[in-house]
Order: C-alpha cells, then sequence, then structure tokens
C-alpha cells in the first residue's frame, strides 16, 4: 500500500492562480508562494465581495479520541471533495500542524489517504512562515520585558509574576523548566521559566481570532506579559512592544490558500493548542471561504468536550458567525477502547481485540458517543455522525453504531470511506450534511459570556463533562476572584484539560458520571479573549518519544522528501 507522502505526490497539483480564479479570486487578491500556494489578501476579498446568508457553515468534531486520532481531519478534507462531486460548491478550513508533532509520534496533519491537503511536504514543514512570524513576535515581547526588568524596572515588573515564557516549533521537554540570566549582570536578571511550544503561544490563539489588522493590534495590545508588584497587570502596550508585534505578523493574518488531492480549495491558517486555547482554524479563514463556497467545513480540536465546545463558546463568541450543523466523527476502535477493556498506546501494536468483532465491548462504549451527541444537540444545530471506516470493522459494530447514534438524536449516521476512496466514499455523508444544515435551527452557547466565572465553569462542569459536583483549589479561588476584580469575568471560560476522557482523569473512559472536577487555577489570555481554568497540570511543551518520525524522514539523491507521515 502507498504512503500518504507517495499517494499526495502521484497528484499534480492545479497551478494557485488557476485556483484562486476558478474560485472568484482577482489576481491582486493574492500573493503566490511558488506554484501551489498563496497568501490570500483577505481585507481586499471581503470588502468586494458581500455576505453570502446562504452559505452553510459545518463544524467537524469527534468522539473522545484514542492517542492515534479517529481521521477527523481526514474527514473534514474527504467531506469537502464529497460535497464537490455531488456539485455543491465547498471549501475546507484547517489548522496548521506544529513541527513539534510531525517530527515526533504524531506525525502531520494533511490527512491521509485519499483525503488529504497537497502538497503534503510544504502543508507539514513551513508552509508561508506563519508559526516563524508568530515566534519572533512572542519571543520579542518575551525579551523586551526581561531588557525592562533588567535595565532599573521602570515598570515595576514582579520577576516573579512573568507571565509569558519563550516559544520554540519543536517538542522539546528539556526546555521545559530552565534558568536565564546566567553570566553575570549584563546577560540579565536570573530568573526561572522555560519554553512552550509555539502553537501554544497566546499570540497564535489571537491570529486565529482577529478579525483584521486593527483587531490584532488592540488584542495584541491587551496581551499581560506580567504583573507588577503591587498584582497590577503589564501588557504588551505597557511595554511599548505592541505595535512592533503587529509588524511581525502583518502578513501572517493572510490565510494561506492550498488545494486537496481533487483539487477543491483549502484554506490553511492558524493552530492554536485545543487545551489552553481553542484549537480552531482562523475567523478570517472562514470569513473568506463563506463568500466563496457555499458550504464551509472547518475543524475543531479533539472531541465535542474540547474543541467543539470552544468553537461554540469562544470562536463563535468572538465572530459572530452561526454554524447549521456538525459532524460528529466516531470510529469502532475509539468506542471499543471507550469500554475500559482495552488500552491504546502510540508506536505500540493494537491490542488484538480491538480489531477482532466484540459486540459487547462496543455496546459498553457507545455510551462515549452517546454524551458527545448530547453535547452538541445541546446547542440547537443537528448532528450527522460519520463512521469512519477501518479494514478491520465489522459489519455488525458499523450497524450498531449507525442505529444507537439514530436512537440517540443524531440527523444521520453513514459509514464514512473517505481515506479510501477520497470524495466518492462520502457521497452519502455529503448528502447527509448538506440535508442536516439545511433544517431550520436555532444556534446557542453552552452558556451566557456574561455570567460569572464559576457559573460558567460549573455549566461546562455539569452539563458537557458528566461531572456531579466542582471543588477549586485555593490557588483557583485565589486567581478566579482576582480576574473578576480585574474586569476579567465576562470572558468566555476555555477549559485546559485532558482530551483523552469527558472527565479531567485520561484513565475515565466512556461517559463517566458522579465525580467530582477538580478547578487547580486561572489565567487570562486577555488578548485572545478568554480565561482558561486548569484542570490538572497542562503540558505546553511536549517532549519526543522513543521512536520519534524523525528517525525516517530523509532526503533522496534527487532532495525529495522521504518518510514525512
Amino acid at each position: 500500500m502507498k504512503s500518504d507522502l507517495e499517494i499526495a505526490r502521484g497528484v499534480t497539483p492545479k497551478p494557485v492562480i488557476e485556483l484562486a480564479s476558478a474560485w472568484g479570486l482577482r489576481l491582486d487578491e493574492i500573493e503566490p508562494y511558488g506554484w501551489t500556494k498563496a497568501k490570500v489578501l483577505a481585507p481586499r476579498v471581503l470588502a468586494r465581495l458581500p455576505d453570502k446568508p446562504d452559505s452553510k457553515y459545518i463544524v467537524v468534531t469527534a468522539v473522545t479520541p484514542t492517542p492515534l486520532g479517529e481521521g477527523k481531519t481526514v474527514t473534514t478534507i474527504g467531506l469537502t471533495q464529497a460535497l464537490n462531486r455531488t456539485g455543491r460548491r465547498a471549501i475546507v478550513c484547517i489548522r496548521q500542524p506544529s513541527l513539534g508533532p510531525v517530527f515526533g509520534i504524531k506525525g502531520g496533519a494533511a490527512g491521509g489517504g485519499l483525503s488529504q491537503v497537497i502538497p503534503m511536504e510544504d502543508f507539514n514543514l513551513h508552509l508561508t512562515g506563519d508559526i516563524h512570524a508568530i515566534s519572533v513576535a512572542h519571543n520579542l515581547l518575551c525579551a523586551a520585558a526581561d531588557t525592562s526588568l533588567l535595565l532599573g524596572n521602570p515598570l515595576d515588573i514582579d520577576p516573579q509574576a512573568i507571565a509569558v515564557r519563550r516559544v520554540v516549533d519543536m517538542n522539546d521537554r528539556a526546555l521545559r523548566h530552565i534558568v536565564t540570566g546566567l553570566g553575570g549582570k549584563e546577560n540579565g536578571v536570573p530568573r526561572e521559566t522555560g519554553f512552550d511550544i509555539a502553537v501554544a503561544s497566546e499570540v497564535m490563539a489571537i491570529l486565529a481570532l482577529a478579525e483584521d489588522l486593527a483587531d490584532l493590534r488592540k488584542r495584541l495590545g491587551r496581551m499581560i506579559f506580567a504583573y507588577d508588584r503591587k498584582g497590577r497587570p503589564l501588557t504588551a502596550d505597557t511595554l511599548g512592544c505592541a505595535g512592533a508585534m503587529a509588524v511581525l505578523l502583518k502578513d501572517a493574518l493572510h490565510p494561506n490558500l492550498l488545494q486537496t488531492l481533487e483539487g477543491t480549495p483549502a484554506f490553511v491558517h492558524c493552530g492554536p493548542f485545543a487545551n489552553i486555547a481553542h484549537g480552531n482554524s482562523s475567523i478570517v479563514a472562514d470569513r473568506l471561504a463563506l463568500r466563496l463556497a457555499d458550504y464551509v467545513i472547518t475543524e475543531a480540536g479533539f472531541g465535542a468536550d474540547m474543541g467543539f465546545e470552544k468553537f461554540v463558546d469562544i470562536k463563535c463568541h468572538a465572530s459572530g458567525l452561526r454554524p447549521h450543523a456538525a459532524v460528529v466523527v466516531a470510529t469502532v476502535r475509539a468506542l471499543k477502547m471507550h469500554s475500559g477493556r482495552f488500552r491504546i498506546v502510540p508506536g505500540k501494536p493494537m491490542p488484538p481485540g480491538l480489531v477482532e468483532k466484540d459486540l459487547a465491548a462496543l455496546e459498553q462504549g457507545l455510551c462515549n458517543l452517546e454524551a458527545h451527541l448530547a453535547n452538541v444537540r445541546r446547542t440547537g444545530i443537528p448532528a450527522v455522525v460519520a463512521i469512519n471506516r477501518f479494514d478491520t470493522d465489522h459489519p455488525e459494530e458499523l450497524e450498531m453504531i449507525r442505529e444507537r447514534a439514530l436512537a440517540a438524536g443524531a440527523a444521520a449516521a453513514c459509514v464514512s470511506e473517505l481515506w479510501g476512496k477520497g470524495g466518492d466514499g462520502g457521497r452519502e455523508l455529503a448528502d447527509a450534511v448538506a440535508a442536516a444544515a439545511a433544517t431550520p435551527s436555532e444556534f446557542k452557547p453552552f452558556y451566557d459570556a456574561a455570567a460569572p466565572l464559576k457559573a460558567k465553569i460549573e455549566t461546562l462542569c455539569r452539563t458537557v463533562y458528566g461531572a456531579s459536583s466542582v471543588s477549586y483549589q485555593p490557588a483557583a479561588e485565589k486567581a478566579l476572584k482576582r480576574l473578576e476584580e480585574l474586569g476579567f469575568g465576562a470572558l468566555p471560560v476555555c477549559m485546559a484539560k485532558t482530551h483523552l476522557s469527558l472527565s479531567h482523569d485520561s484513565a475515565l473512559k466512556g461517559r463517566p458520571t458522579g465525580y467530582t472536577f477538580p478547578i487547580t487555577d486561572a489565567r487570562v489570555s486577555a488578548g485572545a479573549g478568554f480565561v482558561y481554568v486548569l484542570a490538572g497540570e497542562m503540558k505546553t511543551m511536549p517532549g519526543l518519544g522513543s521512536d520519534p518520525a524523525y528517525r525516517r524522514i530523509d532526503l533522496d539523491a534527487d532532495g525529495q522528501i522521504n518518510g514525512l507521515s
């Protein structure tokens, strides 16, 4: 069987200028980066094209995934291809991957099989340099903070309350906890700090949520880099570097135009974490796509308790856009895992029981799908279940999922073969999604953004995660009280919790109930516009595994890249 990279190389992409023209973009509205990718100058397009009120906005989410992922990106890309194959003009909007996972265990994020974005190498490696721009802008703020601290500390920065750490776009656990400023006075003030991976930067979240350049500049200016010795927040504007940060990000605000294997447009833009940030691609890309297409398919990180909830309560809150339907991706293996009988470890063989027919295990794990469907239905929009089929799945298992999904309120449930057949493998799914999106619905968020922080937290914990109660550690109590006093109480809440369970505990599978959800701390991303609440320790700098992907990545004699996945 061909690898994803071999499949991608077997297709010759359309010239990006030809692609752009076919979808209504003018030559002066794009900046090509070679023959196959381009920046789209969003302000020009948005000023020229009126809103299309009949365009349908579809978000793709999933059940609680295994560590291997359940094909959500494959479904997002493949569904777009299938909609176009069935005569509907559709564009996909997805995130740009971080280099850390590309060279680590997870691999790239261009989809797979016959449902990919191409050029696959460019997609996974640097693309147009947006993440580099984010890293430099973020690190400028960090450098300015340390310089101010050293040169007389005119802002009275509390060295123990500096809120930003430097970033780099690579998994590197050795940088999680470090000491800077060693080597004498001229090298800075010694202090403990660390690095985060670039996609965890608040600058990334800001870029994804910014409406335009003016909004980007304002949000960067509100970004809190530290607190003074009286506990007052100090912002990038206070430090005087927000303008320079905006200059570094000016071009990064423009979405990147690529294409799928079947020649349909793909906007690839931004890639914020789905834990301490919202885990969705940019508002600007979605707005562009909605002007150009009849259907826009976007992907939210992880399951409906994570990226989808943040899509609803953070991204839609910021953009004012309203989705017409959601697609919930499910797999036999994930639902069997949620029976609690099997453990999946990346890099190790799949437990044999997951590939053998086991209706009892599937029956036990289907509660997880039911929980995610319930979460989508709380927002008032219809949900379609896409059962991502693997070769090892059994017909009886697929039928059981379909029946239970319909019984749980799904508008439709379809077996998807988008990986192996491309758009042709999702025609039934495309028809079902189009029908669901045409159904009248009344979208609503999970909570009232104006409610106090604790009220929003408890709504999520009790209704979305299934907890019976919420506990707050002293640090969390103090932080939430302080954030309310500082005027951040009306911001949306971004819950930082594990993506491997509906609960806070990755070991709790299925649909946990009757437990206490612990809140350990709370912090504010004032520029992005949300308060992120921690349920346990969140690693914002991943490490490389024992068998990382970089061992298989190399160049051949002709300079061709091999081993990307």
